[in-house]
C-alpha cells in the first residue's frame, strides 16, 4: 500500500511512519524540513508545505490513503491545509483519510449539544487549538471522503501498552490519558478498520 503522511516529523506522525515502513508499505512524507526525518529505502521524502496545493498534489500521486498528523503550532495550518488536502484527494481519486484530532472536539456527555471544549468538561483555558480541530472536523464532515478523526485525550509521550479504549464521538468514560505510541498504533490500525468511517473516535486508557 502507498501511504501519504503529513506531519511525519511530529510525535504521533513519526511513530505512524515507522509502523507503516515496518509493515512493508511505501510511504511518502511531505515535510517542511527534510533533515528532520531519517531516510529509508521505502520512504519518499518530499520537502514542501501542506498549505501549498501543488506540493500536496505532488506528494499524493499514487497514494492509497492519507494520514494527517499535523499539529496546530499556534497557527491556522490545520484549517488552511484541510480544504487543499480534500481537493487533492478528490482529484486523485483517494478515498481514505485518517487524521489526529483532540478530545475537545468530541461530544460532551454532560451537555450533549456541545463539544467537550465548549462545555464544563474541558479544563483548558485556551480553546484556540480545539477550534482549529473543529474546523477540520466540519470540513471533513461536509466532504464525501472516508474519513476518521482519532481524538486522544491527554497525550504524554509514555510507553506502548498495546491496549486502549475507543468510542465513537465520545471520550471513553473515566479516560484521562493515552500515550503517543498507543495513539499512533490505533490510528495506523484504521487503515484496515472501517468501524469508524465518518466518525470522531475518542481514545483513552
Amino acid at each position: 500500500m502507498r501511504i501519504l503522511i503529513l506531519g511525519a516529523t511530529g510525535r504521533v506522525g513519526s511513530v505512524i511512519t515507522s509502523l507503516a515502513l515496518n509493515d512493508g508499505h511505501e510511504v511518502t512524507a511531505l515535510v517542511r524540513e527534510a533533515g528532520k526525518i531519517q531516510s529509508h529505502d521505502r520512504l519518499n521524502i518530499l520537502q514542501g508545505d501542506a498549505c501549498d496545493e501543488s506540493d500536496v498534489g505532488r506528494a499524493a500521486e499514487g497514494a492509497d490513503v492519507v494520514f494527517s498528523a499535523l499539529n496546530t503550532d499556534g497557527t491556522t495550518t490545520l484549517s488552511d491545509s484541510m480544504p487543499i488536502i480534500i481537493n487533492v484527494m478528490r482529484e486523485a481519486g483517494i478515498r481514505r483519510i485518517v487524521t489526529i484530532g483532540t478530545a475537545g472536539i468530541l461530544q460532551s456527555r454532560t451537555e450533549p449539544e456541545l463539544l467537550r471544549y465548549q462545555s464544563g468538561e474541558s479544563k483548558r483555558r485556551s480553546t484556540r487549538a480545539a477550534e482549529e480541530h473543529r474546523r477540520v472536523y466540519e470540513l471533513l464532515k461536509a466532504s464525501d471522503l472516508d474519513w476518521t478523526i482519532v481524538c486522544p485525550t491527554y497525550l504524554p509521550d509514555g510507553e506502548r501498552l498495546g491496549r486502549f479504549r475507543s468510542e465513537r464521538d465520545y471520550l471513553p468514560e473515566g479516560g484521562t490519558e493515552i500515550s503517543v505510541p498507543d495513539t499512533a498504533e490505533f490510528a495506523y490500525g484504521q487503515i484496515g478498520d472501517r468501524r469508524y468511517i465518518g466518525a470522531r473516535v475518542g481514545l483513552a486508557y
